[in-house]
């Protein structure tokens, strides 16, 4: 096993990629971006350990796609997610990569490994065939280069250059200024880096998303409260009387979280807002709902269709029912001919029968966005 930490960094925002889907997690077939590049690299090599730094409200989620990796949450700059991740680094070297370079060529990665004790930071660059301006003037094309990841470094040089308030663009540029050495190998024109959406069509390894559809499932249930206002599907209704609840209660709202987040695999509404927080203490609940749509398109996912069952045996749902399917339009940015909502009694059985409370049953369908189309 080399004695080499690979780090795929992965905790960007995307905000110059102009998608509703962060670079990260395009899919490539079945697989996420991030996942992709990470076993493309593992492929390579026998790493002494693999390193996926993640966004932070990411980290959980990527956990459930392999457990062969270690996973760290990242910063709000490049520089402080290699900081983090170099926290539990336990190699003399250490390999660092961007997920936006998807179709890293295995000879540079050969290379570097193969060069690593020349100097205390080993980096791929590319020759520039265009003349270069640089502040009005022509300058010599043959001095420039264009600096690529990977770079491999000593970690414990590395970690000393980072101890620093100067901010860098990559690891050869901190190494550099702490005095330390660096070696350059040439790299390849395959490992362009995916920054922009038009991008995409310079990528060359990337495959289209798989055509997969997934289904979730969402209940909720909730007692009435008096002297509460009611909200239902993110409208107000006209009763006297609203639901017992942590947030405003509206249970249309959160049985709809539950489902779009068991289609994406991604838990339920506790996890991600939980009872115990004061934060959410008597939430707008479309507040709730905004977020996790945010978080299903941002993570690779399009809302396909909703299917909504209330069970309520007061008060009665149907004069409100298209007001409800337009604001959930609205909510999920969905036509409301994908939105179908139910209304039925309890027939007077049990809780909800005695008009106790009211159930809400949901159901989501997402499929993958295909930024092929796009």
């Amino acid at each position: 096993m080399l004695d080499v930490t690979l780090i795929v960094l992965c905790a960007g925002n995307s905000t110059r990629f102009d998608k509703s889907c962060k670079k990260q997690w395009l899919r490539v077939g079945k697989e996420p971006l991030w996942l992709n590049v990470t076993n493309r690299l593992n492929s390579f090599s026998n790493f002494y350990q693999t390193i996926v730094v993640s966004h932070k409200d990411e980290l959980n989620y990527m956990q459930n796609f392999n457990d062969d990796y270690i996973y760290v949450e990242g910063g709000i700059s490049r520089q402080e997610s290699i900081k983090n991740a170099l926290k539990v680094v336990k190699s003399k070297y250490v390999m660092i990569s961007d997920v936006a370079r998807a179709c890293i060529p295995e000879l540079v990665v050969k290379e570097l490994l193969q060069n690593k004790s020349k100097a205390d930071c080993i980096v791929p660059v590319l020759d520039v065939s265009d003349t270069v301006i640089y502040e009005n003037n022509t300058i010599n094309r043959d001095e420039v280069k264009l600096i690529q990841t990977p770079q491999l470094s000593v970690t414990q040089i590395l970690n000393n250059a980072l101890n620093t308030s100067i901010e860098f663009t990559d690891e050869s540029s901190a190494i550099k200024n702490s005095g330390h050495q660096v070696f350059y190998i040439k790299g390849d024109i395959s490992s362009k880096k995916l920054t922009f959406g038009d991008d995409i069509k310079q990528i060359p390894c990337l495959k289209e998303p798989s055509g997969l559809f997934f289904t979730g499932t969402g209940f909720d249930i909730h007692a009435f409260e008096d002297n509460k206002e009611m909200f239902l599907g993110g409208i107000k209704l006209p009763y006297e009387y609203g639901f017992k609840a942590h947030s405003d209660g509206d249970v249309l709202i959160h049985s709809l979280i539950d489902a779009l987040l068991g289609a994406a695999g991604a838990g339920d509404i506790g996890e991600f807002f939980p009872d115990t927080d004061d934060t959410y203490k008597g939430i707008d609940s479309k507040i709730l709902l905004e977020k996790i749509v945010n978080f299903i398109y941002s993570v690779g996912y399009e809302i396909v269709n909703i299917d909504l069952t209330i069970i309520a045996q007061k008060p009665k749902i149907n004069p409100f029912k298209n007001d409800i399917k337009s604001s959930i339009s609205k909510l999920l940015n969905l036509p409301k001919q994908f939105i179908n909502i139910k209304a039925t009694t309890a027939e007077k059985l049990g809780f909800i029968g005695r008009a106790e409370g009211v159930a809400v049953q949901s159901i989501a369908n997402l499929k993958y966005y295909n930024w092929m189309e796009k």
